[in-house]
């Protein structure tokens, strides 16, 4: 459905009564429902095939509406200022009389919460009187979903309503960063570890070495298309898609460019959409040139590397 108010207030109903909806953000589309109903965030886990044991991530509206389920601290408040609303994950502690449903907490005392940007959404937030849960509206470790076209192509009429709010802008999934304790990053995505740095005045350091699932992303096999992706290659062979972030002097039909000038940032927002046509052209492999592994590159790899685990 395309965005209008009508459309918005249709998917409350749906809501209201415990379904899920498609919503888009400003990072990847997200299959949600409401966040203090245990029988509505079940139909996530079952409509994406989500292990139990993966946590969802909360949006809110509002500090007023976050304050009800969640300690918040001046490292909170200072990252809050600067990059809310936007593509940024927090990890907090859960009070006590916090409502969230524990199936999308994993029963954890935190939870990962964030304030997403796109205008829909925005309205849709402020009209509920409760958070949303929504992971991103894909089958649990395929490709993210960027357009209404990606939810429906993956659920089908398995999925009751989807929000259209075009083209994801970010492409990819927020920074999650965790503020229990010391800062740390724990997944890569739409907001460079170098930005972080600069408001908190420190490096944050970014934790692969969680090997319990503690927020979303970190599963081994993730971002996947499906079909086996090899990095770090100079030439590829005639029947592999090719994968390619500056312009080569020759082209090929198997060359698929994230951007044609080293261009991280575009690269990031075009990786989900030409795996997903490559994935429809029906290639038995996916190669990658080098990509540097800085800024936004480094969360390309990150991603890469997750969809090319077996």
């Amino acid at each position: 459905m395309n965005n209008n108010l009508a459309n918005i207030k249709k998917s409350i109903s749906f809501l209201n009564k415990d379904d899920c909806v498609a919503i888009p953000t400003e990072t990847v589309y997200g299959l949600a429902a409401n966040a203090y109903s245990s029988k509505a965030v079940r139909k996530i886990y079952t409509l994406k095939r989500r292990p139990i044991n993966n946590p969802s991530i909360i949006h809110y509206s509002s500090l007023n509406q976050l304050e009800k389920d969640c300690e918040l601290n001046k490292n909170f408040f200072k990252l809050y200022k600067k990059f809310c609303p936007g593509p940024i994950t927090f990890v907090l502690k859960l009070k006590k009389e916090s409502r969230i449903s524990k199936i999308a907490t994993n029963n954890k005392k935190t939870v990962a919460i964030r304030f997403p940007k796109n205008k829909i959404t925005q309205k849709l937030l402020k009209i509920l009187n409760y958070p949303l849960a929504a992971p991103s509206a894909n089958i649990s470790t395929k490709i993210s979903p960027v357009s209404a076209s990606d939810v429906k192509e993956e659920f089908g009429n398995k999925i009751k309503f989807i929000l259209n709010g075009g083209r994801s802008k970010i492409g990819l999934e927020s920074t999650i960063i965790s503020l229990i304790d010391k800062p740390r990053i724990l997944r890569l995505g739409g907001i460079e570890r170098t930005k972080i740095n600069k408001v908190l005045n420190k490096n944050i350091k970014y934790d692969k070495t969680n090997k319990k699932i503690s927020v979303p992303g970190q599963s081994k096999l993730h971002y996947s298309p499906g079909i086996p992706i090899k990095l770090n290659i100079i030439k590829p062979k005639p029947n592999e898609a090719f994968i390619l972030i500056k312009k080569r002097k020759k082209s090929y039909k198997n060359y698929y460019y994230l951007t044609k000038n080293k261009n991280l940032k575009q690269a990031a927002k075009n990786l989900y959409r030409i795996l997903r046509v490559i994935k429809k052209k029906n290639y038995k492999r996916i190669v990658v040139e080098k990509i540097p592994n800085n800024g936004f590159g480094e969360t390309i790899n990150d991603r890469l590397k997750r969809a090319s685990t077996k």
